[in-house]
C-alpha cells in the first residue's frame, strides 16, 4: 500500500471514531439518557453457571474516555503523517497505531472485566510492537521486551483479581458485581475485598507505571515520538486509573488498600520528579514527568477522589501529548538529536513550537488559567482533606515538576545554540501537519480545565457532576473557602518560585560532570541496576543452572535415554535376523519348547 494511502486510512478511521464518540458523549449528557446502556453483541462464554457475554457498556465514564482516546488519537495520527512520512515502515506503523486505538476502545467500552482484559492485553501488545518499531536497533527491542514483561507481571495481578471476583461473586459483569456490593448480597469478609482490590491495583501499577513496575516507561521512549505521545502519555498508561475509577465501589469497601494506593502514588510522584531534575534526554524528562503525573492521579484515587483523578487524566492527556509532540518537533528540526545540552536558542527559529511548548509547561506546572492548575489543585485539596502530610508532600512534588519542566524549556528554547553548525543551519519550524496538532492541543491545554472550576472561584465542577452517575467519591471533601484560597496560593507561589529558580540556574548553563546526589539522580537512583542485581542476574543464574542440570541432564537425559536404550536394543536384536533358515527353525523349536515348559510347570 502507498504510504499516503496508509496514512489517510489511518487518520480517517480515527476521525470517524471521534465523530461517533462526540455523538455518544452528547447523547449521554442529554437529560433523556437513562444509563448505563448495555449493548449485547453475542454470548461469549457459557458453561454451567458461568455466563460472560461480549457486551459493551456506555455511560458517562466510558463516553469521556472515548473522546480523549479518539480526539487526542486523531491529532497524533495527523501529526504522524508528517513525522513518519519518510519511514519505510509507515503503513505498518499506522496499522499498529489503529490496532492500539481499537484495543483501547475495547478496554473502556467493555461491560465486564473479561472484555476490559482483552483490551488491556491488546494495548500491551501494541505497546510492544510500537516501542520496538525500529527493531534493527537492539536497545529498542530490549526496551520493547522490558515493557512487555513488566506489563505481564501486573497483568497477572489483574487476572488473579478477576478470578477472585468470579469465585466470590459468580460474575464479571460490572453491573451485577457492583449491584452485589451495594446490596450486600455476597457473603464475603473484608479481607476478600482487600485481596481483590490489591490484585487489581497490582495490575494498575504495571500498566500505569507505578512503583515498583515503573522502569519500563522511560525506556519506552525508544519508540517514535508520536507513539510516546499517544500510548505513554495520553491513553494506555491511564488504563490503570480508568480501571480503579470504574471499580470505585469495591475500593470504597477496602479503605486499607486505598491508603496503599495513595502512598504508592505519592511515592511514585516524588521519586520520578527527583529523577527528571537531572535527565538530559528531552523525551526521558517527559517520560519521568508522565510517571510523576500518574502518581498524582493515584494519590487522588487513594484519597477517594475518583472524579478528580479522571479530571487530571483528561487535562494531562492535553498538555502531555502537547509536550511530547513539541519535543518531536524539536527532534525533527535537530535531525534526530535528543540531548538538551546540545540545543538552546531554538525559539528564534521555531516560534510556534516554542509558544505551544511554553503553554504545555505552564499547564503542567499548575499556573492559574491553564488546565493543569484546576485538576492538580483539586488533587492537592483532596489530599489535604485526607491528610495534611499528603498535601505538603504533594506540593513538594509539584514544585519539582515546575522546576524540571522549565529547566527543559529554558535549556531548549532560550539562550545560545549549543549544537553543531550543520544542525544550526538546518533549524526550521516543522510543517503544518506537525504544528496544527500542536496549536489545537495548546488551546485544549488552556481551556480544558474550565470544566472543573471550583466553587470558591465562582465556578461549578461540571466534570464531577457529569461523572456522578457512574463514579461516587468517598468522604467529605468540602473545605472552608479561606482554606481553599490558602492551599491554592501556597501551590501557585511554590510553582512560580521554582520557575524563577529554573530560569536563574539555566539561563547560562554550565554542564559539569554530576557528583554526589546529582549523579545518583542522573542514574535514576540506580533502580535498574538494583533490579538487575537482585532479580535479573540471580534468576538468570538459576535459569542456566536448571537448564544445565535439570533440563539437559535430567529431562532431556531421560527422554534421550529412552531413545538410546531402544536404539541399543534394536542394534542387538537385529543380529538375530541372520538370514540362515536352519537358525530360524532352531529358534522356532526353542520357542515351542519354552511354551510347552511354561504350560506344563506353571499354568494350572
Amino acid at each position: 500500500m502507498p504510504k499516503k494511502l496508509g496514512g489517510f486510512i489511518g487518520c480517517i478511521t480515527i476521525l470517524a471514531s471521534f465523530i461517533i464518540s462526540l455523538g455518544i458523549f452528547f447523547e449521554v449528557r442529554s437529560a433523556t439518557f437513562q444509563g448505563p446502556v448495555i449493548v449485547h453483541l453475542f454470548d461469549f462464554i457459557q458453561s454451567g453457571k458461568l455466563y460472560i457475554p461480549f457486551s459493551f457498556q456506555v455511560d458517562a465514564l466510558s463516553a469521556l474516555f472515548l473522546l480523549i482516546i479518539t480526539g487526542v488519537g486523531f491529532l497524533i495520527h495527523v501529526y504522524s503523517t508528517s513525522y513518519m512520512g519518510h519511514d519505510e515502515g509507515m503503513v505498518k506503523y499506522f496499522a499498529y497505531l489503529n490496532l492500539f486505538v481499537f484495543s483501547m476502545l475495547l478496554l473502556v467500552l467493555g461491560a465486564n472485566y473479561l472484555i476490559m482484559f482483552i483490551g488491556w492485553e491488546g494495548v500491551g501488545l501494541c505497546s510492544y510492537l510500537l516501542i520496538g518499531f525500529w527493531f534493527k536497533n537492539r536497545d529498542y527491542t530490549n526496551a520493547a521486551k522490558k515493557a512487555f514483561v513488566m506489563n505481564r507481571i501486573g497483568d497477572l495481578g489483574f487476572l488473579v483479581g478477576m478470578l477472585l471476583i468470579l469465585l466470590n461473586f459468580g460474575t464479571l459483569s460490572f453491573q451485577e458485581f457492583f449491584g452485589q456490593l451495594h446490596n450486600g448480597q455476597a457473603i464475603v469478609t473484608s479481607s476478600t475485598y482487600n485481596w481483590i482490590a490489591l490484585c487489581l491495583f497490582i495490575g494498575a501499577t504495571g500498566k500505569s507505571a507505578q512503583i515498583p513496575l515503573y522502569t519500563w516507561l522511560p525506556d519506552a521512549m525508544a519508540g517514535p515520538t508520536p507513539v510516546s505521545a499517544l500510548i505513554h502519555a495520553a491513553t494506555m498508561v491511564t488504563a490503570g486509573i480508568y480501571m480503579i475509577a470504574r471499580t470505585g465501589a469495591l475500593y470504597t469497601l477496602a479503605p486499607m488498600i486505598l491508603h496503599v494506593v495513595a502512598i504508592i502514588g505519592l511515592a511514585t510522584a516524588i521519586l520520578a520528579a527527583t529523577i527528571a531534575i537531572k535527565q538530559y534526554d528531552i523525551k526521558k524528562v517527559l517520560a519521568y514527568s508522565t510517571v510523576s503525573q500518574l502518581g498524582f492521579m493515584f494519590l487522588a484515587l487513594g484519597v477517594g477522589a475518583y472524579t478528580t483523578a479522571v479530571f487530571h487524566v483528561m487535562t494531562h492527556a492535553f498538555f502531555k501529548a502537547l509536550l511530547f509532540l513539541g519535543s518531536g518537533s524539536v527532534i525533527h528540526s535537530m535531525g534526530g538529536e535528543q540531548d538538551i545540552r546540545k540545543m538552546g536558542g531554538l525559539g528564534k527559529k521555531m516560534k510556534i513550537t516554542q509558544i505551544t511548548f511554553l503553554i504545555g509547561c505552564l499547564a503542567i506546572s499548575g499556573i492559574p488559567g491553564f488546565s493543569g492548575f484546576f485538576s492538580k489543585d483539586e488533587i492537592l485539596a483532596n489530599a489535604f482533606s485526607g491528610s495534611p502530610v499528603l498535601y505538603y508532600l504533594g506540593v513538594g512534588a509539584a514544585m519539582m515538576t515546575a522546576f524540571y519542566m522549565f529547566r527543559l524549556y529554558f535549556l531548549t528554547f532560550s539562550g545560545d545554540f549549543r549544537g553543531t553548525e550543520e544542525q544550526h543551519h538546518h533549524l526550521h519550524e516543522s510543517p503544518a501537519a506537525i504544528t496544527i496538532p500542536l496549536v489545537v492541543l495548546a488551546i485544549l491545554s488552556i481551556i480544558g480545565g474550565f470544566v472543573g472550576v471550583p466553587e470558591v472561584l465562582g465556578g461549578h465542577n461540571e466534570i464531577a457532576t457529569y461523572l456522578s452517575s457512574v463514579v461516587t467519591n468517598t468522604g467529605d471533601f468540602h473545605l472552608a473557602a479561606s482554606t481553599e484560597w490558602t492551599l491554592m496560593a501556597v501551590s501557585v507561589i511554590a510553582a512560580v518560585i521554582m520557575i524563577i529558580v529554573a530560569w536563574s540556574v539555566n539561563r547560562k548553563p554550565k554542564f559539569a560532570e554530576n557528583k554526589g546526589l546529582a549523579k545518583v539522580l542522573e542514574n535514576k537512583w540506580y533502580v535498574d541496576e538494583l533490579y538487575d542485581a537482585v532479580i535479573i542476574r540471580p534468576f538468570g543464574a538459576l535459569s542456566r543452572l536448571l537448564d544445565k542440570y535439570v533440563e539437559r541432564s535430567g529431562i532431556d537425559g531421560v527422554v534421550n535415554g529412552v531413545g538410546k536404550t531402544v536404539k541399543w536394543g534394536g542394534n542387538r536384536l537385529r543380529l538375530l535376523q541372520s538370514g540362515q533358515v536352519g537358525f530360524y527353525i532352531f529358534i522356532m523349536v526353542l520357542g515351542i519348547v519354552v511354551l510347552f515348559a511354561l504350560s506344563f510347570f506353571w499354568i494350572k
